[in-house]
């Protein structure tokens, strides 16, 4: 879990704080315009050292040893602010077979009532914030196979979250490239992680 919390606090360090109405001015995938993740206390930002493009979705990965050297990622942005709104990651550990799903969205959310993952073809649970800091709030949670590959089936999806005004807010993003991009990201991941630990024992 380490790593992904590495790779995750490069994540919130790179999206600015927004008020809602910035969210509701409408958004767009950015392109070519988000620095990659890098600690948050990092002097430089960690560059990747490959990125493939598959739609409104990039593939990142990066020259650190680590559980997780590969990331794909969605970033929405204000048209007229230039903004990031939204940011939606998402990693493969192979050691654990397990995606983890990364979300940030911006200040002023009412954090009792967690985030939720919608499409016509799969609704996560509430996810909860994980933490805040002054540029948003984040979400953490596994994904599990079949979520992956019905989000990779829908049409259409969004991030849904309360205002602390008790509004209901419903961002929209694109799944063009999906499918795509996660292929990539496993196939990445597995050639870049270390290999998992043998479970057999030596004689």
């Amino acid at each position: 879990m380490k790593s992904v919390r590495f790779r995750f606090a490069g994540l919130i360090a790179g999206f600015a704080a927004l008020s809602f109405l910035a969210v509701a001015a409408g958004a767009a995938p950015a392109k070519n315009s988000a620095p990659a993740p890098a600690p948050a206390n990092a002097n430089k930002p960690a560059q990747p050292s490959e990125t493939k493009e598959f739609g409104d979705w990039s593939v990142r990965c990066y020259p650190a040893t680590s559980a997780t050297p590969c990331e794909m990622i969605e970033l929405l942005v204000n048209k007229k602010s230039g903004r990031r709104v939204l940011g939606v990651l998402l990693v493969y550990n192979q050691a654990r077979n397990q995606n983890l799903l990364q979300i940030a969205v911006p200040l002023g959310v009412m954090l009792q009532n967690g985030a939720v993952l919608g499409s016509d073809t799969y609704t996560s649970g509430v996810m909860h914030f994980r933490l805040c800091d002054m540029q948003g709030c984040y979400v953490v949670a596994p994904l599990d196979n079949d979520a992956v590959k019905a989000i990779g089936q829908a049409t259409k999806a969004e991030v849904r979250i309360v205002s602390t005004e008790g509004k209901n807010f419903n961002i929209t993003f694109s799944l063009n490239g999906f499918t795509a991009a996660y292929n990539a990201l496993l196939d990445l991941t597995r050639q870049k992680s270390p290999a998992a630990p043998s479970t057999e024992q030596s004689h």
